[in-house]
């Protein structure tokens, strides 16, 4: 039996993140010709969507943060102003969302992750499906992660 000896270190590390992700990705390519066909192409990075909605004032009403990859949309985050809530608001920045990511960006589906507390029932009213629940991230709270077909 071979014994080695590892020193395991807590912290954080630019250099050796960006390294264990190429490493990761070299691995997963080589596993996956789906994954190793997207080497090198424009799909493969993830690219930034981000959408802003002012009021009338000029100040922040909403937005929605996200990316598309490969040819699925990520939004990350969404938000409205408790002011602006109630108004469609939300829906018309992820319906953009998706328009852009279905016509502009090839993107076949979208996710996104919500609490509990926040708006699982929003985005089942915009076509999304619940696929995975997870309770108690955090403790006392439930996060769903939903999907949505945009073809």
């Amino acid at each position: 039996m071979v014994c080695r000896m590892f020193r395991i270190e807590a912290e954080v590390d630019k250099a050796r993140r960006d390294l264990l992700s190429s490493r990761l990705r070299d691995t997963n390519s080589a596993a996956s010709p789906i994954l190793r066909a997207l080497r090198g192409t424009p799909q493969e990075r993830e690219n930034p969507l981000h959408l802003w909605a002012t009021d009338a004032a000029g100040e922040l009403a909403g937005g929605l943060v996200g990316h598309t990859w490969t040819s699925w949309l990520h939004v990350a985050l969404l938000w409205v102003d408790e002011r602006h809530r109630g108004t469609g608001l939300g829906a018309r920045l992820l319906a953009e969302a998706e328009r852009i990511a279905r016509e502009e960006r090839d993107c076949r589906a979208a996710r996104l992750e919500t609490w509990d507390f926040q708006a699982p029932e929003f985005y089942r009213k915009q076509g999304y499906e619940v696929v995975c629940v997870i309770p108690d991230y955090p403790p006392g709270i439930t996060e769903y992660t939903l999907t949505k077909r945009l073809s």
